[in-house]
């Protein structure tokens, strides 16, 4: 019961965690979170992509982590360069007649069905261990994923569940995607949140830079289901489910929103400007 990890890991109790939900009318406008960049992002890489199943562990779950590298985000109002290492999922249940929604973080009160996690450590450290050193150690993008029409840049994650069904199970096969693949395009990348809080799954480590942005990422009903295949552990046992971390209280933190939201509708102000001069003028 992710209600009990403090019991174990002191910092799950923290006043900085993960995750939260974001309140809209209170979030504060902040002109320096421009667009991210994202380097490597569009290629595909070399290496093959390790996807494994880490089971459920003691007193918590786990979740489908897929590890990966090269892929880098600057900019977006981080001080620094941070490298991928690897990405994973969060998603609810489903019922014979509906799905019951399994993103960690919420917006005014909604969920969607599943939240993607892209998790980059400072470029200048060698894994998570060194990151947690430093205060701003680790940077996570995080998207939403809806239930809508069928996603193709999917099938090949989807298609390896079968072979990490259960516990352990780890898969070296999986031949490398460009990551933006499975992302929304990029120019639809310009509008997120920003705050500071933890890893949501123990140590519950704070020091964490979370980007949550607003295009969600589309998947078919039965592309999300098909994560729910997986298991905690080995034959028999339960099925991976509601593997999500419940919300979190904000306390004395603050929620920004990019600045690049404020773009397009700045730029058609503009230009109504100049045409109702241009009219004026000509009267």
């Amino acid at each position: 019961d992710p209600r009990q990890w403090y019991t174990a890991y002191a910092t799950c109790k923290g006043n900085k965690q993960s995750p939260i939900n974001i309140v809209t009318k209170n979030v504060i406008y902040d002109k320096n979170l421009k667009p991210l960049n994202f380097e490597g992002y569009d290629v595909k890489g070399s290496s093959k992509w390790k996807i494994e199943n880490n089971g459920h562990t003691g007193k918590y779950y786990q979740i489908i982590t897929v590890i990966i590298t090269s892929p880098k985000i600057g900019g977006g109002g981080l001080e620094r360069k941070y490298k991928a290492i690897e990405f994973h999922l969060h998603w609810g249940v489903q019922d014979a007649q509906q799905y019951f929604p399994g993103s960690e973080h919420s917006i005014d009160g909604e969920k969607e069905a599943m939240e993607l996690h892209v998790v980059h450590i400072r470029d200048d450290v060698s894994d998570i261990t060194e990151a947690k050193k430093h205060a701003d150690g680790v940077a996570v993008l995080a998207f939403f994923i809806k239930v809508e029409e069928e996603n193709k840049n999917y099938a090949t994650l989807i298609n390896e569940l079968e072979n990490i069904e259960y516990k352990g199970k780890t898969l070296m096969l999986m031949e490398p995607l460009p990551l933006s693949s499975l992302l929304p395009p990029e120019e639809d990348l310009r509008r997120y949140y920003r705050y500071k809080g933890s890893l949501t799954t123990p140590d519950c480590h704070e020091g964490v830079i979370w980007t949550i942005f607003e295009k969600p990422i589309e998947l078919s009903f039965l592309q999300i289901s098909q994560f729910s295949t997986v298991r905690f552990d080995g034959d028999n046992s339960t099925h991976m489910v509601e593997n999500f971390r419940p919300v979190q209280f904000l306390n004395e933190r603050k929620v920004y929103w990019s600045s690049a939201s404020t773009l397009l509708p700045t730029a058609k102000v503009l230009m109504l400007v100049l045409m109702l001069t241009y009219i004026l003028s000509s009267l």
